[in-house]
């Protein structure tokens, strides 16, 4: 291990390669039901074809050229209060505008630091007319290529630590976040643990909030109690009580027996592929996703350093520290800024999201749960208007404008 940041390629051996393709052939498929369609999980056609192409077509060793070329990759290891040092692996990125915004970009599951590709190139432009960053994000512990935790208890808060010490390791003593899933839940805490001295403001593209409790949001829980729902926020609590009630069986399993579903994970191919496949598409807004892309999507977890079944602990952990529900959860006072995509799988009413340091709020009329993968433009339109000229947090990091002059 090492304290100072190593370059990184992915480089996957050619007998883990093959080792992959003998297993998808001894896949055994399930019956299914007729007219099943997406009623009762991925159909059996759309998996059949998948794995016959990840089997015989999908060339895993071109796409790894291409993450490779695409990202620059680097490791060093971070030290965790109560867990050591772990080696993490992150992509660093500066724009060539000297005084470009920091921008730490957090991912979540089942996503990677793959996340980031269609955004890096337009977040690092060089422009008089927008803000430029420079761009930091990197792979989970227990994801990608990064070390996974080794003891019991790693949650946000150990999360937060890798994101913020990470970023001061670069250099970047003041900075601002952006994320969605983990990246939400982590961005904010690291705006709770180090936000004003460090942390500067903070951007979500999955905004999460309790309904407002009388002790501790007392207008909020008035406003909410005495005003009439509009029809948005109607739409948006039944799209949530959907989920709750069809979407939400990955989320049981992996917050209470993470080992359980793990060993199908590390060991199946094709239960991996069903698992994640699945999101990638009822968590999208109809995006026309290509086999090779789900593919490779998928391929990071198989070929990951700690194997798949690592990326699913997080869930545990912090459902034991009853870190999903709060009613009375803190809220950064920081700048801080959503952007609302329609088929974002949960959508608490607007107004429940309302604090006295919400200063940008951007509705889509598309878009989903992966925004930076699926509404790229859109993603990095909100933050060039949250952080640029005549924005809401435009100079929230001191000499950091951003512009080309």
């Amino acid at each position: 291990m090492s304290t100072v940041e190593s370059p990184y390629r992915i480089a996957v051996a050619n007998e883990k390669i093959q080792q992959l393709k003998e297993k998808l052939a001894l896949t055994v498929f399930p019956d299914e039901l007729e007219d099943a369609g997406w009623n009762y999980g991925v159909p059996l056609t759309d998996l059949k074809r998948l794995i016959t192409r990840w089997k015989d077509g999908y060339d895993w060793k071109k796409h790894e050229a291409e993450l490779n070329e695409e990202l620059p990759q680097f490791t060093r290891d971070i030290e965790v209060d109560g867990h050591g040092a772990l080696n993490i692996h992150y992509v660093h990125k500066k724009s060539e505008v000297v005084d470009a915004i920091p921008l730490l970009f957090v991912h979540g599951w089942p996503g990677s630091v793959m996340e980031v590709r269609k955004i890096l190139p337009l977040l690092i432009q060089a422009s008089p007319n927008d803000p430029s960053f420079h761009v930091v994000t990197f792979s989970l512990p227990g994801y990608g290529f990064s070390e996974a935790p080794k003891k019991k208890g790693f949650a946000l808060e150990e999360f937060a630590q890798v994101g913020h010490k990470l970023m001061l390791s670069l250099g970047y003593n003041e900075y601002v976040t952006q994320g969605g899933d983990w990246g939400h839940w982590i961005t904010k805490r690291i705006a709770l643990m180090y936000g004003g001295k460090h942390t500067k403001a903070w951007h979500s593209n999955m905004p999460t909030a309790s309904p407002p409790q009388l002790f501790h949001r007392p207008l909020a829980f008035l406003n909410n109690f005495l005003a009439s729902y509009s029809a948005e926020d109607r739409e948006s609590l039944e799209r949530s009580k959907q989920f709750n009630e069809k979407g939400m069986g990955y989320f049981m399993e992996q917050s209470t027996q993470p080992q359980t579903i793990g060993y199908l994970l590390a060991d199946s191919p094709a239960g991996l592929l069903a698992w994640i496949y699945e999101k990638l598409v009822t968590w999208t807004d109809k995006y026309p996703w290509n086999d090779d892309e789900v593919l490779t999507w998928v391929s990071m977890y198989w070929f990951s350093r700690a194997g798949p079944a690592a990326s699913a602990r997080i869930y545990y952990e912090l459902n034991k520290k009853g870190e999903f529900v709060n009613p009375n959860e803190k809220h950064p006072i920081i700048p801080t800024g959503y952007s609302y995509f329609p088929q974002e799988p949960v959508r608490p009413p607007r107004r429940w999201l309302k604090t006295p340091h919400l200063v940008f709020e951007r509705k889509h009329s598309s878009g989903g749960h992966f925004a930076a993968h699926e509404k790229p433009e859109e993603l990095v339109g909100d933050l060039r208007a949250m952080f640029g000229k005549g924005g809401p947090a435009h100079s929230a990091v001191p000499g950091k404008i951003g512009y080309r002059f």
